[in-house]
């Protein structure tokens, strides 16, 4: 089994993301606290982000920073709603010690388009995330980007289309090709021939919207049709009910920033 990893996770609700969807704030933040409690129960260690008024959206906590071997990338936000997320996500590293802690000069949101393997930094782009946040990314971390074009809205960070498996590995991802250009899904299947390809079904479920410890693999309950591929590979599959968050547009790897040290 992979060391327990350290995540740090957000709780605020917002129940006016959709009107047509109102949500059941009791119910999402039992969601909320169920996600929380399966990673301290599977030995995590779990920080909690205080939430601020008037900014709902700090729920979805992997949008905050990318970190890499205790490097602190800070996120710019490309919609104004939640540009104030950007500074509380970078005090709160830089009360808890963190020395090399960026701001950003171009547009990226965090881990939602920013996914980490032991050599790469995969990078999506399209919808949110500049495509010049990519060279300041690998000027930061020196370690190569490898950017890749998101074509399909509904897929609007990279973390809702692919899921890194084994980031101390190069080859353990799972991702789903119709949301990336066909040039982006040839770099994909020449960098990752023998990932896990997800069904547009279950891609549709935010079923990539998931996260590894190396073993066990969080994901939305509703992707049913990747639990057996993920146990023919030596994974254990948990199947989360995120439903109410979902309504915002995201799941459990939206509501999980990974602190990697």
């Amino acid at each position: 089994m992979c060391p327990p990893a350290h995540f740090r996770v957000t709780y605020s609700i917002n129940p006016w993301m959709d009107p047509d969807k109102p949500v059941d704030i009791p119910l999402a933040l039992a969601q909320w606290e169920d996600l929380r409690d399966r990673y301290l129960a599977l030995g995590h260690t779990v920080e909690e982000l205080e939430p601020r008024r008037g900014l709902p959206d700090m729920v979805f906590a992997a949008n905050g920073a990318t970190v890499v071997d205790g490097r602190v990338l800070g996120a710019r936000f490309a919609h104004p709603e939640r540009a104030e997320e950007a500074a509380v996500h970078a005090a709160w590293f830089r009360s808890q010690g963190y020395a090399d802690v960026l701001e950003p000069e171009h547009i990226n949101e965090g881990e939602g388009d920013f996914a980490v393997t032991a050599s790469w930094l995969l990078a999506g782009r399209g919808f949110r995330s500049s495509p010049l946040s990519h060279p300041e990314a690998q000027e930061f971390f020196g370690r190569p980007v490898i950017g890749l074009d998101l074509v399909d809205p509904r897929y609007y960070h990279l973390d809702t289309a692919l899921c890194v498996l084994d980031d101390t590995t190069d080859g353990e991802i799972m991702y789903y090709p119709g949301a990336f250009s066909a040039g982006s899904r040839e770099v994909l299947r020449r960098l990752f021939p023998d990932a896990l390809v997800a069904s547009e079904e279950d891609a549709a479920a935010l079923g990539l919207n998931a996260v590894s410890d190396g073993r066990h693999v969080l994901l939305p309950q509703a992707a049913v049709g990747l639990f057996e591929p993920l146990r023919a590979r030596g994974y254990e599959p948990i199947g989360m009910d995120l439903g109410e968050l979902l309504k915002g547009g995201g799941s459990v790897k939206c509501c999980t920033q990974e602190l990697r040290g």
